[in-house]
């Protein structure tokens, strides 16, 4: 029990060190990547660097992919502001007992917007899309009997309109169980890449070099050169820690510290209460200490059902906004 509360107060020191920085937000690409897919992990505050149970897991941490004990498919909608959609797949497939490979693919897609100007206000009569995916496969590894590691690598593009962007970028980390009875400890790395800048037809322009001249050529063609910018790095470390009551009855604590690029450290933390291993309720909270948060509470449940050699479940999360109201994810999943 000593050795549990050592490490358990060791975790929460490393928290509490990054609860204050300066915020750097909208300065990277690629925010579609920071939405958290599962309806789970996302009910408990999206806590879920050192869990594993679900193939979803392996995009908070590619080393969870060494602990899953079955192949899994899921596949996860979130119903995000203004109409947007975003989508996620993710498929783990058992190699060995002690090692998983993984497939994900996530989007995200604006619906029809209208094309306004200056002159045009109104609008011009046409319509553009915005348009992200990233397509990622991991390897999770069992090193010991209570470590592990993985790492995943992916190719994301943004898209407005008739301009795009596209990167590569690897996401890699550690799983570690501290004691036999299952508390765990994982930290990640997430979107490690190369910068990347916008290119296509809606940079080009007609330009007039020296607009106080007659006589030139006042249209010359031009082409507007963009900035490059970084994906959103993150850092997450924390810990996760199951309770039996009986046989019936079980609890799940989980916390994670963050450290992105693009904002400030903050801390999540939820749980999970389990009923007969098929019906859960979760809770958590996201993102405390974040300077000018707009994340809060976070509710959410499942339900399993064992079919057979098919384990199906389906789990709902709804996650408070404060001015943009709640976001709603729902994940079905399949285990064989």
């Amino acid at each position: 029990m000593k050795n549990k509360l050592f490490y358990l107060f060791i975790s929460s020191l490393m928290m509490l060190q990054l609860i204050i920085a300066q915020s750097k937000t909208g300065t990277t690409i690629g925010q579609f990547l920071l939405i958290e897919p599962s309806g789970k992990i996302s009910a408990m505050g999206n806590a879920g660097v050192a869990t594993y149970d679900e193939a979803l897991s392996s995009y908070y941490n590619p080393a969870a992919l060494g602990y899953i004990a079955s192949s899994s498919v899921q596949f996860s909608h979130n119903a995000w502001y203004a109409d947007i959609t975003n989508d996620y797949f993710a498929a783990s497939f058992h190699v060995t007992d002690m090692s998983s490979l993984a497939l994900s693919i996530s989007t995200l897609n604006s619906g029809e917007i209208a094309v306004r100007t200056v002159e045009q206000p109104m609008g011009t009569g046409e319509q553009y899309i915005v348009s992200d995916y990233s397509i990622g496969i991991g390897y999770g590894q069992k090193i010991t009997d209570r470590f592990s590691a993985g790492i995943q690598i992916s190719y994301v593009q943004e898209s407005i309109w008739h301009s795009a962007l596209s990167v590569f970028s690897i996401n890699f980390g550690t799983l570690y169980k501290i004691t036999g009875d299952g508390l765990l400890l994982g930290a990640s790395i997430s979107n490690f890449g190369a910068r990347g800048k916008y290119n296509g037809r809606d940079l080009r322009i007609r330009y007039d070099f020296d607009a106080t001249r007659n006589g030139d050529n006042s249209s010359l063609p031009a082409e507007f050169i963009t900035d490059e910018f970084s994906l959103p790095i993150i850092f997450r470390v924390g810990f996760s820690y199951p309770v039996k009551l009986d046989e019936s009855n079980e609890l799940h604590f989980v916390a994670d510290a963050f450290h992105p690029s693009d904002n400030s450290e903050s801390v999540s933390f939820g749980g999970e209460y389990k009923f007969m291993n098929t019906f859960a309720l979760r809770a958590g909270y996201q993102h405390l200490f974040q300077i000018d948060s707009e994340l809060g509470l976070t509710l959410g449940g499942g339900i399993l059902w064992d079919i057979a050699n098919y384990v199906i479940h389906i789990d709902y999360s709804s996650n408070g906004h404060k001015r943009l109201g709640n976001t709603q994810r729902m994940t079905v999943g399949m285990e064989f």
